[in-house]
């Protein structure tokens, strides 16, 4: 058993607001409950919902840290009661509730999975939010199967360059929307068969070019109310729409839900945070059966668009809220 300090460095919110709301603080170093594990974090991935959190929208769950940081990858440095398969030195990344922007994180060992052969920790701390999203919502709620077309919102985000990667993996047609040439670009180098300029055609219109008039299979939508009618309008027969967030906005007013019927569509959603342990751990199976073998092939993988140091955590918000970045965003601890 390693010797741990006393204390660690974390970030802390001000108050609610914008990326200047945050610090960084000195306070004691977690100590990890029964089936829990705690890990030195190397780093930690930044998520929209982190900015949500900051800004007052996404409040942390009860007995939950008000620390951000949903994923962390690290070395575990100590063991609570009742965690038998996993070791003091294993290199895992894990998703957490709350408390990644630190040097210490305590994870349940159920949601810890090894680090991938081919990656760093580095690396590895960019999977667990957006593939456990990805698996739950693509290919358990969505069912997207091999041969069915899949539209992708936000394609050059963590989530979407997860969500295409593994699309196209297993079997589907792959269209993203993007807000750029670049970003289309870059779908397009990870396999989307083709990436739609939202700002500059209009992606109901481009689906049913793309396909024949059909319409895909499933859509993967962070938008919510803006995009809820075009995304009718984009479902193939027997279609599935999953909601994972909403951008803009939550509210429908006056929409006729006549198609939904007709074409014998699907609408759902889901959100990860407040899951129950044993809800995520079903999903982290499945990552396990499903996908790590692909990630330790070096078949898929995270990618890494800019890192900070903790200290700078405030820079790394003010870089996912300009949209500007393609793959993840990404804290170091320097440990």
């Amino acid at each position: 058993m390693p010797s741990l300090p006393a204390t660690m460095r974390q970030v802390r919110f001000n108050g609610a607001g914008g990326p200047e709301v945050i610090g960084l603080e000195t306070a004691p170093v977690p100590t990890p409950g029964p089936g829990q594990v705690l890990i030195e974090v190397v780093a930690a991935g930044v998520n929209r919902p982190d900015c949500q959190q900051r800004a007052g929208k996404y409040p942390p769950p009860p007995g939950a840290t008000a620390v951000p940081g949903l994923e962390v990858a690290g070395r575990v440095v100590a063991l609570g009661d009742g965690v038998g398969d996993l070791r003091v030195g294993d290199e895992v990344c894990a998703l957490t509730i709350s408390g990644g922007y630190a040097e210490y994180a305590v994870a349940d060992a159920a949601l810890c999975l090894p680090r991938p052969a081919p990656l760093s920790l580095l690396e590895a701390a960019g999977l667990p939010e957006n593939y456990y999203t990805v698996w739950t919502n693509v290919f358990e709620r969505g069912r997207l199967q091999a041969g069915e077309r899949i539209l992708i919102h936000g394609g050059s985000s963590g989530i979407g360059s997860t969500a295409i990667q593994l699309a196209k993996h297993f079997g589907a047609t792959v269209y993203a929307t993007a807000g750029s040439a670049e970003k289309c670009a870059f779908c397009e180098q990870l396999g989307a068969d083709a990436g739609i300029n939202y700002r500059e055609a209009d992606f109901v219109a481009e689906v049913k070019r793309l396909t024949d008039g059909k319409g895909v299979d499933v859509i993967l939508d962070m938008v919510g109310a803006g995009y809820f009618e075009q995304n009718i309008a984009s479902l193939a027969l027997d279609g599935r729409l999953v909601i994972i967030a909403f951008l803009q906005g939550f509210q429908l007013d006056g929409f006729n839900l006549t198609p939904v019927m007709i074409r014998r569509l699907t609408v759902t959603g889901s959100t990860l945070r407040p899951r129950t342990v044993a809800q995520k751990a079903a999903i982290a199976e499945g990552l396990r059966r499903e996908v790590w073998p692909l990630l330790d092939a070096g078949t898929v993988k995270p990618i890494i668009h800019a890192t900070f140091p903790l200290e700078e955590a405030r820079e790394a918000h003010a870089l996912m809220e300009s949209s500007a970045h393609l793959g993840k965003i990404m804290l170091t601890t320097g440990r």
